[in-house]
């Protein structure tokens, strides 16, 4: 028996891998985080939009920041190596995964890595992507992203390799200990299928080199320890592995002991399973291991409990459904026979020979999954199982057992159970998951307009989760249309209702400052529909009352607000058709008095629209999904508990959580190709706002201040006063410090300012970047300061003060990949002479009155370089004079070609006083929030 020189096991004993410095976190921290930039790559965000748990020590991430000042492959390889044993946020955790598979996958070249380009394999990319955590950009990650980033990697490794002095193996090693020697020592299980008793054998080899035939040529490691030639440091550095093994492992350390390491071995089934579950520890200690093929990949076959939910269609719909459910123990999805499942249940854990192959078997676990699916079969009892309890096993979302790690939950949840979709489940989540395949949806004549067709496929699938009761969450990007795909599923469920009986009437809610879009869709879109307002801006406090005291028989939907929502006892006590609310994340925090309002409706059906991409906010999941499909989630304290569960070290990832949400998200993007082939590249918005009640004060102040005025005014004096009360009143519309130059800017004075808040939220969620235009110097400053806080870092400002030379740089700036998100320029500054592409949204915060003009600045974003749609967003205060413009534009675009030819303040000044304060008057109901 060969045994190891004890003055070499001494000193890889006495050999001690320095450890990365365990960096107490000091009180101060910094966000940073990885992020998928719309083009699709992956990159460092070091943004104070992060959220908590993307914070590390200042130190910790002034060094990462520096790493990736490099390159992406650079700094995604100092995470795996710096970073290897730190506690890192959720989306570096990622980069390091994906930088820890590139290492795993270059140290098994051993020798011949760095000659050619490393490409990744399809299977780590497919796993990534599944368990993503949520991350800033998450909706545009794919393989081809990651792709690069593995590509960035190997093309710094390869550039290092082809200067450094030493081997791989050594290169890696002083990358971090945690790599040393690998690849030196390699263990060998093979089987022995002529010896029934032991049809295994086991070698360790050491890798002297490569032969001619290009492959590496190996000796046993007895042999080479046994060599009177070899050099001592050479052996040392031979048994560093595996000495580094038998502090990780047991059984490698009773084969080294007892010396039966260094000769071939023949393994009994169980002997060699045993060797099988140590492998990890194998390969973290530098030992490369080589097994059967059906042992590769960690996916063996396996006996696993199966289960099937929903073969058959149910008898109701909705969440209240009951679903089919059957269970069996099952090989490669067939049922074992009953004398093979006896066999499988009894004995210890390891491997069968069951119908000719090798399967893994834990009778333990196979008995636990049998009574979990016992246990769900007697809750389900005759009439079946729970939508939310079906959808939540379907998912893997199931809950810790008693006792049990995130490790092991996932390994259960994973490898010894198996549940699918039967055959009608199947179909309907295909449909859910694929709208394209839907039937495509016409509302016919009662919508006026043309849907193109993504909408159709959007609407088709709000009808499918109608017709079942299902809720669901249209998060399309902004632009696309969300409000009349609801309109048109509205006429569809008008004319279903038609012949059985009227199915609603409706209830939308939405935020004060899009009420008045929402008005306006719905008379442009469907004015077939019959819409009550219930909001102070268009009835008073008894007949809001009154509209709740009546059957609202002559009503097809309800327009309401958060807020009257919050307020009106009678919108939450009566039955809705369809509850949608608009702007989903008013409810985000479940905690406000609007949530639990939202919470509380009685409905058949439930809808959310939001431009943010939810599955990217796990508390935000939960809240949203607690009014789409009560239940489905769990309660607040078991979703967190299962959230921290995918999370955790050995946990499955994100991916269970990911395909419970899927069916119920629609999400489409602008920079989809089928989508962008489908949209105009300029698309005009109004934006309508409210005032808020200082506003609506001053505006009345003015409105009065002018009547007096005007009374014995005459010829240019006259315009003067005219001309004064215009720009009072577009002061006042943006905000009541422009008016009264007090510099507060407090937000909550604004409506504009609400508005800009919420619309900028989204834009900040998507990684675009916005032009906002005032035609006031002094208002691009509070502007400024404003957005800086909702985009979580600063942009740019340009006026009419901007030096010549600084105009150049301040373009090229925001121009950048990566540069400031937002723009704020006076509008006579620029409005002309710029190409600013890097931008997809303009927003004219106050109006000019000049469509030429507007539009000479909006085409700084839509000129020649534009890649992306462009949306133009119009702001406009309700029942104030800036509504009446904006509606003269739109009803008399000949007349305001005549009338707007110069300016519109030249042409108003001739007007009689009369229709010039009927004009200016303010319609105070329609105009507060």
């Amino acid at each position: 028996m060969v045994r190891p020189p004890s003055a070499i096991l001494s000193a890889a004993a006495s050999h001690r891998m320095p450890r990365t410095p365990d960096l107490r976190a000091p009180d101060e921290t910094a966000p940073i985080g990885l992020a998928f930039s719309p083009r699709g790559d992956l990159r460092l965000e070091a943004s104070a939009a992060l959220p908590v748990e993307e914070r590390l020590p200042r130190p910790r991430a002034a060094a990462i920041e520096r790493a990736f000042r490099a390159g992406l492959g650079a700094g995604l390889l100092h995470l795996a190596s710096e970073e290897l044993q730190a506690a890192l946020g959720p989306s570096l955790a990622f980069g390091r995964d994906l930088a820890r598979r590139y290492l795993n996958a270059l140290r098994g070249l051993g020798d011949e890595a760095g000659r050619e380009p490393l490409e990744p394999p399809a299977e780590d990319l497919s796993a990534l992507l599944d368990a993503l955590p949520p991350l800033v950009g998450a909706e545009y990650a794919s393989a081809e992203a990651l792709t690069g980033a593995w590509r960035a990697m190997d093309a710094v490794v390869r550039a290092e390799l082809a200067d450094f002095p030493g081997t791989v193996h050594e290169y890696l090693q002083i990358r971090n200990p945690a790599w040393h020697a690998v690849g030196r020592v390699t263990f060998h299980l093979a089987e022995q299928k002529k010896n029934a008793r032991t049809p295994f054998a086991f070698l360790a080899t050491f890798a002297t080199g490569v032969g001619e035939s290009g492959r590496v040529r190996h000796v046993p490691l007895g042999t080479a320890l046994a060599d009177p030639r070899a050099d001592k440091d050479q052996l040392l550095r031979l048994l560093r592995p595996v000495h580094a093994a038998t502090q990780r492992s047991p059984l490698v350390k009773a084969l080294v002991d007892s010396g039966a390491l260094y000769q071939p071995l023949a393994w009994t089934a169980e002997e060699a399973y045993a060797f099988l579950l140590a492998i990890p520890d194998c390969e973290a200690a530098g030992v490369v291991v080589r097994v059967p093929d059906w042992w590769k990949g960690r996916r063996p076959s396996r006996v696993q409990a199966g289960a099937r939910v929903g073969a058959e269609e149910p008898a109701g719909f909705g969440a209240a459904a009951l679903l089919s459910f059957d269970a069996s123990l099952c090989l490669e999805g067939q049922p074992l026979s009953a004398e093979e499942r006896r066999a499988v249940l009894e004995g210890a854990r390891g491997l069968r020979l069951i119908r000719g192959q090798w399967v893994e078997v834990d009778p333990e676990r196979l008995r636990e999954a049998v009574e979990l699916f016992e246990a769900v079969a007697a809750q389900a009892g005759e009439d079946g199982l729970s939508f939310a309890e079906g959808m939540r096993l379907l998912a893997g979302a199931a809950p810790l057992g008693r006792g049990e790690s995130a490790a092991e939950a996932a390994e259960r949840a994973a490898v010894w159970r198996e549940v699918e979709a039967g055959p009608w489940l199947a179909e309907l989540l295909a449909a859910l998951r694929s709208p394209a395949t839907a039937p495509a949806c016409d509302p016919g004549p009662a919508f006026h307009g043309t849907l193109r067709p993504y909408q159709r496929e959007g609407v088709a699938w709000l009808l499918l989760l109608a017709r079942l009761g299902l809720g669901g969450c249209l998060a399309d990007d902004m632009g696309l249309g969300k409000t009349i795909q609801i309109i048109a599923l509205l006429l569809l469920l008008q004319r279903e209702g038609e012949g059985e009986g009227k199915p609603g009437p409706h209830l939308i809610v939405v935020p004060a400052s899009v009420l008045g879009n929402w008005q306006a869709e719905l008379a442009r879109f469907g004015p077939s529909l019959r819409v009550a307002v219930a909001h102070r801006s268009e009835l008073s406090p008894a007949a809001l009352a009154e509209l709740g005291a009546g059957e609202l028989a002559e009503v097809d939907v309800v327009l309401t607000t958060y807020g009257t929502l919050a307020r009106t006892r009678w919108l939450a006590e009566r039955p809705w058709g369809l509850v949608v609310i608009d702007e989903a994340q008013a409810i985000k925090n479940p905690s406000t008095r609007q949530a639990r309002a939202v919470k509380s409706l009685a409905s058949r059906m439930r809808f959310a629209l939001t431009g943010t991409p939810v599955e990217n906010r796990l508390g935000e999941a939960w809240s949203l999904f607690d009014f789409l499909c009560p239940g489905l989630l769990g309660s607040a304290r078991e979703f967190t508990a299962f959230a921290r569960r995918l999370g955790a070290e050995g946990g499955p990832g994100y991916g269970p959580l990911r395909r419970l949400l899927r069916p119920y998200i629609l999400r489409r993007m602008k920079s989809d190709r089928a989508i962008v082939r489908d949209l105009p590249d300029k698309t005009e918005l109004t934006v309508h706002c409210g005032l808020s009640r200082v506003q609506v004060a001053f505006y009345e102040e003015a409105v009065r201040d002018l009547a007096e005025a005007l009374e014995g005014a005459e010829g240019i004096a006259r315009r003067g006063v005219v001309l004064a009360a215009l720009l009072r009143f577009k002061q006042i519309c943006n905000h009541p410090s422009q008016w009264t130059g007090d510099g507060r800017y407090a937000p909550e004075d604004s409506g504009k300012f609400a508005r800009l808040a919420e619309l900028c939220e989204t834009i900040a969620a998507r990684q675009e970047k916005c032009l906002v235009f005032t035609q006031f110097r002094e208002l691009t400053g509070p502007l400024a300061d404003y957005l800086a806080g909702l985009f979580g870092r600063p942009g740019l400002v340009l006026h009419g003060g901007t030096p010549v030379k600084r105009r150049t740089q301040l373009v090229e700036e925001f121009q950048a990949d990566g540069g400031a998100p937002f723009f704020v320029l006076s509008l006579k500054a620029g409005g002309t002479g710029l190409t600013l592409t890097a931008a997809n949204h303009v927003i004219h915060f106050d109006r000019w009155w000049n469509p030429a003009v507007e539009t000479q600045a909006s085409d700084r974003a839509y000129r020649i370089g534009q890649h992306k749609n462009v949306l133009i967003h119009a702001f406009t205060c309700r029942g104030t004079i800036e509504e009446e413009i904006d509606a003269m534009l739109e009803r008399k675009r000949r007349l305001a070609e005549e009338l707007f030819d110069g300016s519109a303040e030249a042409a108003l000044t001739e007007m009689e006083s009369e229709e010039l304060l009927k004009l200016v008057a303010l319609d105070v109901r329609r105009a507060e929030i």
